[in-house]
């Protein structure tokens, strides 16, 4: 079996007790699903500059990197996929704004902690965030199946 390895760069934009989340849609999933405004890493960006450019793309809010919160690694055995998402703290003035005719993201919400435990149905998208907002010092979380698949359209 041939592995493909993906980097995903998020960003997590905290105000008033409340974090940004983005809906994106996926071609193999009827409903849009929430995680934290962020891509695929494109060589030769660093991981930085990927979390810079997809936070623009998905809510036009230009963005300043912070510290790295944590580091959330998953294999897909279904599409033999390694992903790594490295989770940056992050600042940005104005209000983000759902993208003009962008297919992928659909939708974008502030959200209380307790909400987004709901919110977010995806473990290895959900336990590290919600660890690291309680504090936890935990950077890594490793995850042998995510519980999900995710097709991207492009």
């Amino acid at each position: 079996m041939q592995w493909q390895r993906i980097h995903l760069a998020t960003g997590i934009l905290e105000r008033n007790n409340r974090v940004l989340l983005v809906a994106s849609r996926y071609p193999n999933h009827a409903e849009p699903l929430w995680n934290l405004p962020g891509g695929r890493q494109e060589p030769p960006e660093t991981l930085g500059a990927a979390v810079t450019r997809e936070f623009r793309e998905e809510t036009e809010l230009i963005i300043e990197v912070g510290e790295l919160a944590y580091i959330a690694e998953s294999f897909d055995y279904r599409s033999a996929t390694h992903f790594t998402n490295f989770a940056f703290r992050i600042r940005a003035n104005g209000e983000p704004q759902t993208p003009a005719n962008d297919a992928h993201v659909v939708e974008y919400g502030w959200f209380t902690r307790e909400a987004l435990a709901q919110k977010l149905i995806v473990p290895v998208v959900r336990e590290p965030l919600l660890a690291h907002l309680a504090g936890s010092e935990q950077r890594y979380f490793g995850y042998n199946d995510p519980g999900i698949t995710i097709e991207f359209a492009d």
